[in-house]
């Protein structure tokens, strides 16, 4: 059953259970913590305010699913967010994946989905433009002018992306969230550790970026001769064909298949069959009808072992993990 409720009084919710919020470092006062209210579940949003970023980090159970329900005036309005999810799912936005948002997206009253089961995940909010503004010096080589805009100008041109979680990141991202120390050094740490991960993202979309705007030279046949193999790839995860024998079967050679595929869908063929996979065992895994044994053979994996290194690099958590989670 989902239970529906408005934004406001969600966070009055929150509000009225933490009237006195928690220090876990009392030599930093800008280091809360607040407990989730009972209604909704068990964990804890803890906030740290750092030199221009707010970071949040949020380990929670939720009992139930909640629909929240928010109006324009609610909504998130301008700035930057970069959000990276490790357990469980808010919205579209599952494990292993991250996204960035640039300005408000909302026009209309919209809704979100929490789900029950436990969510982890770290939002890094830099406060002003003038944090990433301070990096540009006039020798320096803008390689993405459109990303930059985004930074530098969160209001002027609305952008969300989602996309997935390196092993890169993960490995940050665990370092925030069990950082050892506390004050200035825990100040320190945190804030090169936030500069470290949004680095990394914006490779991740500077490379994005490169791939949609790259030039192509590809006839409309061979267009839909590559979205042809695509939905082959998509109707035979259990037993793909070798990209030998895809390219054969939609009438290409290899090499104009495999620089396709990328030009169009940004990805190479194998990657994008090892996602589909994924999110194909992961639904399976929602579903609960199957064990993680049964699922991985599903989508094509006799070797189990494979089959959780493969999902927890997509989604940053075991098979096992995630099912034992969902069933409990």
């Amino acid at each position: 059953m989902t239970n529906i409720i408005s934004l406001v009084d969600y966070q009055e919710f929150w509000r009225e259970r933490n009237q006195n919020t928690q220090q876990p470092d009392p030599s930093d006062p800008s280091d809360t913590i607040n407990i989730c209210p009972q209604q909704f579940g068990t964990g804890y949003e803890r906030w740290i305010e750092l030199r221009d970023i707010s970071l949040l980090i949020i380990d929670a159970e939720f009992h139930h699913d909640l629909m929240i329900e928010k109006n324009y005036s609610d909504s998130f309005i301008g700035g930057l967010e970069f959000g990276f999810h490790l357990l469980g799912t808010w919205n579209n936005v599952h494990a292993g994946k991250n996204f960035f948002q640039s300005g408000s997206l909302y026009q209309n009253n919209t809704s979100e989905l929490l789900r029950s089961q436990r969510l982890l995940k770290v939002d890094i909010h830099p406060e002003s433009p003038k944090l990433l503004q301070s990096f540009i010096t006039s020798g320096l080589d803008l390689k993405s002018p459109e990303i930059l805009k985004n930074l530098i100008e969160p209001d002027q041109n609305p952008h969300f992306q989602i996309d997935y979680t390196t092993p890169e990141m993960r490995f940050i991202l665990e370092q925030i969230i069990s950082c050892p120390f506390t004050g200035l050094i825990k100040k320190i740490y945190l804030e090169s550790k936030c500069l470290e991960i949004i680095a990394l993202k914006l490779e991740q979309l500077t490379a994005k970026e490169s791939s949609f705007t790259k030039p192509t030279t590809l006839k409309r046949d061979d267009i839909d001769r590559i979205h042809y193999a695509k939905e082959i790839l998509t109707e035979n995860l259990e037993n793909p064909p070798s990209l030998i024998e895809l390219a054969r079967q939609v009438g290409l050679n290899d090499y104009k298949l495999k620089l396709g595929f990328r030009q169009i869908f940004g990805t190479t063929a194998f990657s994008y069959l090892c996602q589909q996979r994924m999110e194909k065992a992961r639904q399976l895994l929602l579903e609960g009808k199957m064990n993680v044994k049964e699922v991985a053979l599903a989508v094509g994996y006799a070797n189990q072992s494979r089959f959780a290194t493969a999902f927890r690099k997509q989604f940053g958590t075991n098979p096992k993990s995630y099912d034992l989670l969902l069933r409990a």
